[in-house]
Protein backbone atom coordinates (compact mmCIF):
# COMPACT_ATOMS: atom_id res chain seq x y z
CA UNK A 1 0.00 0.00 0.00
CA UNK A 2 2.54 2.59 -1.09
CA UNK A 3 1.36 6.23 -0.11
CA UNK A 4 2.65 8.26 -2.19
CA UNK A 5 1.76 11.25 0.49
CA UNK A 6 4.96 9.66 2.28
CA UNK A 7 7.25 9.94 -0.27
CA UNK A 8 6.79 13.93 0.19
CA UNK A 9 7.30 14.06 3.73
CA UNK A 10 9.75 11.51 4.03
CA UNK A 11 12.11 13.89 1.83
CA UNK A 12 11.01 16.79 4.06
CA UNK A 13 12.34 14.81 7.69
CA UNK A 14 15.23 13.96 6.17
CA UNK A 15 15.92 17.69 5.73
CA UNK A 16 14.79 18.57 9.13
CA UNK A 17 15.84 15.44 11.66
CA UNK A 18 19.75 15.32 11.80
CA UNK A 19 20.63 11.97 10.52
CA UNK A 20 22.00 10.46 13.29
CA UNK A 21 18.89 11.36 15.19
CA UNK A 22 17.24 8.81 12.00
CA UNK A 23 20.23 5.84 11.97
CA UNK A 24 17.89 3.72 14.02
CA UNK A 25 15.00 3.58 11.68
CA UNK A 26 13.16 0.98 9.19
CA UNK A 27 15.29 1.86 6.05
CA UNK A 28 13.82 2.61 3.03
CA UNK A 29 10.45 5.57 2.08
CA UNK A 30 7.64 4.75 5.11
CA UNK A 31 5.22 4.40 2.48
CA UNK A 32 6.91 1.45 1.24
CA UNK A 33 6.47 -0.40 4.60
CA UNK A 34 3.65 -2.25 4.64
CA UNK A 35 3.17 -1.98 8.92
CA UNK A 36 3.25 2.13 8.73
CA UNK A 37 0.72 1.92 5.87
CA UNK A 38 -1.41 -0.19 7.65
CA UNK A 39 -0.68 1.66 10.77
CA UNK A 40 -1.37 4.50 9.48
CA UNK A 41 -5.14 4.12 7.42
CA UNK A 42 -5.93 2.25 10.74
CA UNK A 43 -5.61 5.00 12.82
CA UNK A 44 -7.08 7.21 10.70
CA UNK A 45 -10.52 5.30 10.33
CA UNK A 46 -10.72 4.85 14.23
CA UNK A 47 -10.13 8.13 14.60
CA UNK A 48 -13.19 9.31 11.77
CA UNK A 49 -15.32 7.11 14.16
CA UNK A 50 -14.16 8.15 17.71
CA UNK A 51 -17.03 11.29 17.69
CA UNK A 52 -19.42 7.94 17.30
CA UNK A 53 -20.03 7.93 13.33
CA UNK A 54 -17.77 8.09 10.56
CA UNK A 55 -18.89 10.10 6.83
CA UNK A 56 -17.61 10.20 3.65
CA UNK A 57 -16.46 13.84 4.28
CA UNK A 58 -13.55 12.01 6.94
CA UNK A 59 -12.82 9.16 4.26
CA UNK A 60 -12.23 12.07 1.64
CA UNK A 61 -10.12 13.82 3.50
CA UNK A 62 -7.85 10.73 4.22
CA UNK A 63 -7.90 10.13 0.81
CA UNK A 64 -6.57 13.32 0.36
CA UNK A 65 -4.16 13.78 3.06
CA UNK A 66 -2.73 9.85 3.19
CA UNK A 67 -2.46 9.43 -1.05
CA UNK A 68 -2.78 5.87 -1.59
CA UNK A 69 -0.86 4.61 -5.03
CA UNK A 70 -4.08 4.05 -7.89
CA UNK A 71 -3.17 0.01 -7.43
CA UNK A 72 -3.74 0.14 -3.51
CA UNK A 73 -7.21 2.17 -3.37
CA UNK A 74 -9.25 -0.84 -3.16
CA UNK A 75 -7.02 -2.59 -0.67
CA UNK A 76 -6.95 0.75 1.22
CA UNK A 77 -10.61 1.35 1.38
CA UNK A 78 -11.11 -2.25 3.03
CA UNK A 79 -8.73 -1.93 5.81
CA UNK A 80 -10.34 1.82 6.32
CA UNK A 81 -14.12 0.19 6.66
CA UNK A 82 -12.68 -2.73 8.80
CA UNK A 83 -10.28 -0.64 11.15
CA UNK A 84 -13.36 2.06 11.16
CA UNK A 85 -15.58 -0.16 12.51
CA UNK A 86 -14.98 0.78 16.38
CA UNK A 87 -12.29 2.68 18.09
CA UNK A 88 -10.57 -0.38 20.06
CA UNK A 89 -7.66 -1.69 19.23
CA UNK A 90 -6.43 1.98 17.79
CA UNK A 91 -3.73 1.94 20.96
CA UNK A 92 -1.79 -0.76 19.55
CA UNK A 93 -1.53 1.13 16.43
CA UNK A 94 0.03 4.22 17.86
CA UNK A 95 2.57 1.59 19.31
CA UNK A 96 3.87 0.25 16.75
CA UNK A 97 4.18 3.40 14.88
CA UNK A 98 6.39 4.74 18.04
CA UNK A 99 8.12 1.60 18.17
CA UNK A 100 9.10 1.28 14.52
CA UNK A 101 9.67 5.26 13.80
CA UNK A 102 10.49 6.34 17.10
CA UNK A 103 13.68 7.84 15.89
CA UNK A 104 12.33 10.38 13.41
CA UNK A 105 10.32 12.20 15.89
CA UNK A 106 9.71 14.66 13.06
CA UNK A 107 8.10 11.80 10.96
CA UNK A 108 4.92 11.06 13.90
CA UNK A 109 4.31 14.69 14.00
CA UNK A 110 3.57 14.87 10.62
CA UNK A 111 1.00 12.15 11.19
CA UNK A 112 -0.28 13.90 13.99
CA UNK A 113 -0.87 15.85 11.61
CA UNK A 114 -2.65 14.40 9.13
CA UNK A 115 -4.92 13.02 11.52
CA UNK A 116 -5.82 16.73 13.01
CA UNK A 117 -6.77 17.11 9.51
CA UNK A 118 -9.39 14.22 9.32
CA UNK A 119 -10.56 15.14 12.53
CA UNK A 120 -11.55 18.73 11.23
CA UNK A 121 -12.84 16.97 8.15
CA UNK A 122 -16.56 17.48 9.22
CA UNK A 123 -16.19 21.22 10.33
CA UNK A 124 -15.73 20.52 13.90
CA UNK A 125 -13.32 18.40 16.21
CA UNK A 126 -15.28 16.99 19.26
CA UNK A 127 -13.95 16.15 22.50
CA UNK A 128 -13.90 12.11 21.58
CA UNK A 129 -11.63 13.26 18.26
CA UNK A 130 -9.45 15.47 20.65
CA UNK A 131 -9.23 12.57 23.44
CA UNK A 132 -7.98 10.35 20.67
CA UNK A 133 -5.30 12.58 19.45
CA UNK A 134 -3.94 13.16 22.53
CA UNK A 135 -3.29 9.89 23.48
CA UNK A 136 -2.01 8.85 19.90
CA UNK A 137 0.17 11.86 20.37
CA UNK A 138 1.24 10.44 24.01
CA UNK A 139 1.64 6.63 23.05
CA UNK A 140 3.49 8.10 19.84
CA UNK A 141 6.13 9.68 22.53
CA UNK A 142 5.49 13.17 22.05
CA UNK A 143 5.75 16.00 24.55
CA UNK A 144 2.72 17.15 25.72
CA UNK A 145 3.93 20.59 24.84
CA UNK A 146 4.27 18.99 21.15
CA UNK A 147 0.85 17.82 21.42
CA UNK A 148 -0.40 21.81 22.45
CA UNK A 149 1.75 23.32 19.48
CA UNK A 150 0.07 20.53 16.91
CA UNK A 151 -2.97 21.43 18.31
CA UNK A 152 -3.05 25.69 18.41
CA UNK A 153 -1.93 24.78 14.66
CA UNK A 154 -4.74 23.68 13.51
CA UNK A 155 -7.41 24.54 16.00
CA UNK A 156 -5.95 27.97 17.65
CA UNK A 157 -5.25 28.74 20.73
CA UNK A 158 -7.87 28.68 23.53
CA UNK A 159 -8.83 31.47 25.64
CA UNK A 160 -6.56 31.68 28.81
CA UNK A 161 -3.82 29.75 27.10
CA UNK A 162 -1.33 31.01 28.95
CA UNK A 163 1.38 30.46 25.83
CA UNK A 164 -0.92 33.08 24.23
CA UNK A 165 -0.73 35.67 26.97
CA UNK A 166 3.28 35.10 27.04
CA UNK A 167 2.96 35.00 23.10
CA UNK A 168 5.17 32.26 22.88
CA UNK A 169 5.16 28.50 21.31
CA UNK A 170 3.94 26.23 23.85
CA UNK A 171 7.47 24.27 23.00
CA UNK A 172 9.38 27.10 23.73
CA UNK A 173 12.24 26.87 25.96
CA UNK A 174 12.40 27.98 30.02
CA UNK A 175 14.77 30.76 29.07
CA UNK A 176 12.45 32.18 26.04
CA UNK A 177 9.37 31.69 28.62
CA UNK A 178 11.59 33.78 31.19
CA UNK A 179 12.17 36.00 28.55
CA UNK A 180 8.98 37.01 27.00
CA UNK A 181 7.52 37.12 30.46
CA UNK A 182 9.77 39.67 31.46
CA UNK A 183 9.44 41.63 28.57
CA UNK A 184 5.53 41.34 28.69
CA UNK A 185 5.62 42.54 32.14
CA UNK A 186 7.63 45.52 30.98
CA UNK A 187 5.68 46.59 28.91
CA UNK A 188 2.63 46.35 30.78
CA UNK A 189 3.84 48.56 33.34
CA UNK A 190 1.86 51.47 34.86
CA UNK A 191 4.55 53.29 33.99
CA UNK A 192 4.87 52.54 30.63
CA UNK A 193 1.55 53.02 30.26
CA UNK A 194 1.90 56.33 31.43
CA UNK A 195 4.59 57.15 28.97
CA UNK A 196 2.82 56.23 26.26
CA UNK A 197 0.72 58.96 27.04
CA UNK A 198 -2.19 57.52 27.94
CA UNK A 199 -4.89 58.63 30.34
CA UNK A 200 -4.50 57.58 34.35
CA UNK A 201 -7.54 54.92 34.34
CA UNK A 202 -5.64 53.22 31.86
CA UNK A 203 -3.43 52.21 34.92
CA UNK A 204 -6.02 50.11 36.53
CA UNK A 205 -5.44 48.09 33.33
CA UNK A 206 -2.19 47.91 33.13
CA UNK A 207 -2.32 46.28 37.26
CA UNK A 208 -4.96 43.80 35.68
CA UNK A 209 -2.71 42.92 32.45
CA UNK A 210 0.67 42.61 34.42
CA UNK A 211 -1.76 40.22 37.24
CA UNK A 212 -2.65 38.23 34.09
CA UNK A 213 1.21 37.85 32.84
CA UNK A 214 2.38 36.63 36.00
CA UNK A 215 -0.59 34.43 36.64
CA UNK A 216 0.04 33.15 32.63
CA UNK A 217 3.86 32.63 33.71
CA UNK A 218 3.11 30.39 37.08
CA UNK A 219 1.02 28.68 35.28
CA UNK A 220 3.55 27.52 32.65
CA UNK A 221 5.74 26.62 35.03
CA UNK A 222 3.31 25.00 37.40
CA UNK A 223 2.41 22.87 34.01
CA UNK A 224 5.85 22.12 33.50
CA UNK A 225 6.82 21.12 36.63
CA UNK A 226 3.55 18.32 37.14
CA UNK A 227 4.48 17.15 33.32
CA UNK A 228 8.24 16.87 35.08
CA UNK A 229 7.02 14.95 37.93
CA UNK A 230 4.79 12.18 35.73
CA UNK A 231 7.91 11.71 33.31
CA UNK A 232 10.22 10.68 36.01
CA UNK A 233 7.02 8.79 37.59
Amino acid sequence: MTMTFWRNIAGLAARRVDAAECAACPPGLPGEDPAFSTAVTALGAKLAKADGYADHHEFATFSEVFQANSKAERNVRRLYDLAGQTTLGFESYARRLAKRYGQCPQLLEDVLDGLFQIAGADGAVTDHELSYLEQVGSLFGLSPMTFQRIRATHLGATPGDPYVVLGVAPDATDQTVRAAWKATLSEAHPDRVLARGLPAEFVEVAHIKSAAINAAHDAIIRQRKDWAAQGAA
